[in-house]
């Protein structure tokens, strides 16, 4: 499947996936969250183009990289960095420093690949 960016999409930068608003649709959100469960569902909310989030370890049963596949079961595409390359709830390090770990199968086809810094993914995708 493949699925083509927008030319450029806006970018929202935040520390809490609970910022999200309706308002942010299509956006590329950068988050300092945990990928988990609860996590997820502001991201279904808000419906952002990609939504980023800290693996935070991954957890037990795969708990802190639960979006994934929640945020691909509602047609949304969802990226991780991994703990140990970003600070967990600070959004400025998710996007300096942060080197994405996982990606669902939306993220892929918007070019978003494991290794890619999050600052590369930002301008792939918002220019």
């Amino acid at each position: 499947m493949t699925t083509s960016a927008p030319a450029v999409a806006p970018l929202r930068v935040v520390d809490s996936i609970t910022e999200l608003r309706a308002g942010d649709a299509g956006c590329v959100a950068v988050s300092g969250s945990h990928g988990g469960h609860s996590a997820a569902q502001y991201a279904i909310a808000a419906r952002p183009l990609l939504s980023v989030f800290n693996d935070a370890g991954v957890g037990r049963d795969d708990a802190g990289i639960a979006a994934l596949h929640l945020l691909q079961a509602q047609g949304l595409a969802a990226a991780l960095v991994g703990h140990d390359s970003a600070r967990i709830g600070e959004a400025r390090s998710t996007l300096e420093d942060g080197v994405i770990r996982h990606a669902n199968a939306l993220a892929r086809a918007l070019g978003v690949r494991p290794g890619m810094r999050c600052s590369e993914v930002v301008r792939l995708l918002c220019g």
